[in-house]
């Protein structure tokens, strides 16, 4: 009777786990299903697998034109706010008081704000600095909204980094930057690609702020879709789906990767 009991608990728990496993990769089975479609319209494969959607999405000069745009934007902001996310999460590390907390919050504060709201305000500010319709001005936003991420995965590296290390460094005769280059870089490097990949992934994916500040000259990925469903929506989006899945899955198992090569 006892082990009846204990067992229940357990089952139900793998249940839950499968269901929830179930819910989260459907969709996307759905999806992939769908770029293979034989027929013209949005279906599943009646009479055999066709690759037809994604050789129109690879001969289309629109879609690698947006796929390259997204590509160079996501590259360059990842670069930005990787370099800048990490020096000011090391700057807050530093100094381990309540302003750094303070600091920490104000730059977290693009994650916690609704999309809408921040592309609404980062548009009045763009249009004043004439950067709306332009690759500066989609480059800095997603710089900014993607460096939440780096910061929250540096700080968790920095957390377990004994501060005398530095201070041994500097007692030895090295200066602040090769103490930077030669200790904390190294010992943070697992949290600094953390952070890169998933700055890198918000910004190909982004849609809401390239709707309010791209117009005819900067149409990213997620916005030539946006268009696509709005006009004419066929099997091709799914395709498009499935080729950012795919992109998603092998960054995040690149990250993976090399988290374990460097523990």
């Amino acid at each position: 009777m006892s082990d009846t009991l204990r067992q229940e608990p357990a089952l139900l728990t793998k249940s839950f786990a499968w269901m929830v496993i179930c819910y989260l990769v459907l969709p996307i089975t759905v999806v992939v299903s769908v770029s293979l479609t034989d027929r013209p319209y949005l279906s599943l494969p009646s009479e055999g697998l066709s690759l037809q959607y994604y050789e129109k999405l690879f001969t289309s000069s629109a879609w690698l034109s947006s796929i390259w745009q997204s590509f160079v934007i996501a590259t360059i902001s990842t670069a930005i706010c990787g370099v800048l996310g990490t020096l000011a999460a090391i700057g807050c590390w530093r100094i381990g008081s309540g302003l750094a907390n303070v600091v920490r919050l104000a730059m977290l504060i693009p994650l916690m704000l609704p999309s809408m709201i921040y592309a609404l305000g980062a548009y009045q500010v763009w249009a004043g600095l004439g950067w709306v319709n332009t690759y500066t001005g989609i480059i800095v936003a997603h710089a900014m909204t993607g460096m939440p991420y780096v910061v929250i995965t540096v700080s968790t590296s920095l957390a377990g980094l004994d501060p005398k290390l530095e201070q041994a460094a500097r007692n030895l005769g090295a200066s602040m930057g090769k103490s930077l280059r030669h200790v904390i870089i190294p010992n943070i490097m697992p949290g600094v690609i953390s952070g890169l990949v998933f700055a890198f992934i918000h910004s190909w994916d982004e849609l809401v702020i390239a709707l309010f500040i791209a117009g005819r000259n900067v149409f990213t990925l997620p916005r030539r879709m946006w268009d696509g469903i709005n006009e004419h929506f066929d099997p091709t989006m799914a395709a498009v789906a499935t080729v950012l899945i795919a992109l998603t899955v092998i960054l995040l198992a690149a990250e993976f990767f090399l988290r374990g090569r460097k523990r």
